[in-house]
């Protein structure tokens, strides 16, 4: 909290990454508006394809809920680590800088992808959240019909 005790964008949003970190779904939804701008880069013919259901725009807190909860079915749990390298904030706006670190369910497939998120936090809580994110290696990583001497790529920890 700042002099005026209203919350800052850093707190909310390093209160958003920690819950997020901490595997909870639901106390990670809580932080977020009841009605979001909620985006993800990836072409939209690409987007709720049985292997990255959670790859989809949501509007509401039960949404995102779901999100982390589809997340984590459809990876390793004990093989996950994303690196925060930055956190920029401007006003209500943020934005994260790192690297996703996980393993896929379904393939065993290990893989990084680079992203940004923007997130923009109003009265407390998130109102957009758009991720920008290496989505070629996300979709490799899932697709079990890539051949073998194709899933070593250089996204592979």
């Amino acid at each position: 909290m700042n002099d005026l005790g209203t919350i800052t964008t850093r707190t909310v949003v390093e209160e958003l990454l920690r819950r997020i970190g901490a595997g909870d779904p639901d106390a990670t939804a809580a932080l977020y508006a009841p009605v979001s701008d909620w985006k993800l880069n990836w072409p939209e013919n690409e987007h709720n394809r049985p292997a990255t259901p959670w790859i989809r725009h949501r509007t509401t807190r039960a949404d995102a809920a779901e999100h982390f909860r589809e997340i984590a079915r459809h990876h390793v749990p004990e093989q996950v680590g994303t690196v925060i390298e930055r956190t920029l904030v401007d006003g209500p706006d943020a934005v994260v800088l790192g690297e996703i670190r996980q393993t896929a369910r379904p393939t065993g497939r290990p893989y990084r992808s680079r992203f940004a998120l923007h997130l923009t936090i109003e009265d407390g809580l998130v109102t957009r959240h758009h991720v920008y994110e290496d989505s070629l290696a996300v979709a490799q990583a899932f697709d079990t019909q890539l051949p073998e001497h194709d899933r070593s790529g250089s996204n592979a920890p």
